[in-house]
């Protein structure tokens, strides 16, 4: 009997789940993104806003139907299908295109420029506000820099995460800030915004951070040692994603303690000692990957919907 239970197992992961279930999340994302691009656009009047959310949310619904959906060997590709839509359009037309610096520096220099452009909406929506609903889920679905690291081996950490070595990302952020400061209060040469000027911020940028996390990753067997230890993003989302409306949550009368959740999780999330803990998955290094969600054996893992909030991080270091 445990043969064929097996077996039929085995050929449903095999086919896609159209189910009505599988249609919730993609649709929650379509409606909050499309309400906020028709709201943004009917206010002021300018149709990039339409495009914009419009665009960006339909390519994030579009991942998360493919990871709901998809046979269970290709899940994996919903997000990345995602990371590539988004990543592209804010790197290639947002960046090189509209000649603007979607890196940390160039949104301190338009905030202090006060121009509400692409990258301060970006930073402002998408890695302060948006962190309250939707956790740190940026940094898997529409990350340009993720978008090429998650294309090296090292995919599962090899092994478990540095102590400490996180200290970098808060010093790298206060750098950024501070060259932004001196450049614009003590040297008084500010950048002008959609200048040459910044299309040559951005190119640097990316340039060290896609050579810094590709050395990270193959030095430490991981690709995603960039977002744990040198990304300053996280500085910004880690404060509002703790409030995450959206969260993940282990069912504990379905979770039979294998431990596979945690040992696919690239941000080596304790995830059962928050089950152990009646608790949602309330880490701000959760990057909402939904890994452990098609992974989990038993599908005792889902998005849920809730107000909670913790301080405590509980991950798996060396």
């Amino acid at each position: 009997m445990e043969h064929y239970e097996k077996k039929w197992n085995n050929k449903r992961e095999d086919k896609w789940d159209l189910s009505l279930k599988n249609m919730i999340l993609p649709a929650v994302f379509l409606v909050i993104f499309w309400g906020l691009a028709i709201f943004l656009s009917l206010q002021t009047g300018v149709g990039f806003y339409l495009f914009n959310f419009g665009y960006i949310g339909t390519s994030v619904a579009i991942g998360i139907f493919f990871i709901q959906t998809l046979p269970k060997k290709h899940k994996a590709w919903g997000r990345r299908t995602s990371q590539i839509l988004v990543g592209c359009y804010m790197l290639f037309f947002l960046g090189f295109v509209g000649r603007e610096n979607m890196q940390i520096e160039g949104f301190f220099m338009l905030f202090l420029s006060g121009v509400f452009a692409a990258a301060t909406m970006h930073y402002l929506i998408a890695k302060i506000a948006g962190p309250l609903i939707f956790g740190r889920a940026w940094c898997s679905y529409t990350c340009w820099t993720a978008m090429i690291l998650d294309l090296l081996p090292y995919k599962q950490p090899q092994q478990k995460r540095i102590r400490y070595l996180g200290i970098i990302r808060y010093l790298y952020f206060f750098l950024s800030l501070s060259l932004v400061l001196l450049i614009w209060y003590v040297l008084k040469v500010p950048v002008e915004p959609q200048s040459t000027t910044e299309l040559y911020w951005l190119v640097g940028g990316n340039i060290l951070f896609y050579s810094a996390g590709i050395v990270l990753a193959y030095h430490l067997k991981d690709n995603r040692a960039f977002c744990k230890y040198l990304c300053p993003i996280p500085v910004f989302q880690k404060i509002t994603s703790r409030f995450a409306l959206l969260k993940i949550k282990i069912d504990p009368a379905k979770c039979i303690d294998c431990g596979k959740c945690e040992k696919v999780c690239p941000m080596d999330v304790k995830l059962l000692e928050y089950k152990i803990h009646d608790q949602r998955i309330l880490s701000t290094e959760c990057i909402w990957c939904s890994t452990c969600t098609y992974e989990c054996p038993k599908a005792a893992i889902s998005v849920t919907l809730g107000l909670d909030a913790g301080i405590a991080e509980r991950l798996n270091y060396r």
